[in-house]
């Protein structure tokens, strides 16, 4: 199983089994990365501007190819046992869903490559998993792609922070409001 800096394990074999779509990939195929970080890598800006800036590895999935491959996490759904993420505005409250990284582009660990002639690596690829599902990960043998279930201490936080929320957006009348002034 892959590891991170520290040792412990991030619940998977391969993160690009379980990674997603490139971030820099635009809906029309481009490479994002190549259209506004020019000056970044200018040889594969090159390259990509002669291509028209096409991907040149998303037709094909084939993302360990790309040096500036990146899968990050919209942070909305716990991966692992589908918990929903429920924020409520001006609240400082811990999120329920936190960003788990599979890979770490630029690490010392990325650097010892798999050998593999097509891996450009490093790359950053992050999954969503709640904070309970999190520990479970790094402090056991647990993996994001197991069957499971929300935890019940996630249920009621979960839940509570629907109750506040929906209270919170109750209609009252200016006469409920104003009497209970008076």
């Amino acid at each position: 199983m892959e590891r991170t800096p520290d040792g412990t394990p991030v619940g998977v074999d391969d993160p690009y089994a379980v990674a997603g779509v490139c971030d820099h990939l635009t809906d029309d195929g481009r490479c994002r990365f190549a259209l506004t970080r020019a000056g970044d890598d200018p040889e594969f800006t090159a390259t990509r501007r002669a291509d028209g800036y096409a991907c040149h590895v998303g037709a094909e999935e084939a993302w360990p190819r790309c040096p500036h491959y990146r899968s990050t996490t919209d942070g909305r759904e716990c991966r692992r046992c589908g918990l929903e993420e429920v924020r409520i505005a001006h609240d400082d409250a811990r999120p329920l869903v936190e960003e788990h990284h599979l890979s770490y582009g630029g690490t010392d660990t990325d650097e010892e490559q798999s050998g593999d002639p097509d891996d450009a690596g490093p790359h950053e690829i992050t999954v969503a998993l709640c904070r309970w599902c999190h520990t479970k990960v790094h402090k056991s043998f647990a993996r994001i792609d197991d069957d499971a279930s929300p935890a019940p201490e996630a249920v009621a936080e979960r839940e509570g922070r629907r109750s506040k929320e929906q209270s919170e957006s109750a209609f009252e009348t200016a006469r409920d409001r104003f009497d209970r002034s008076e």
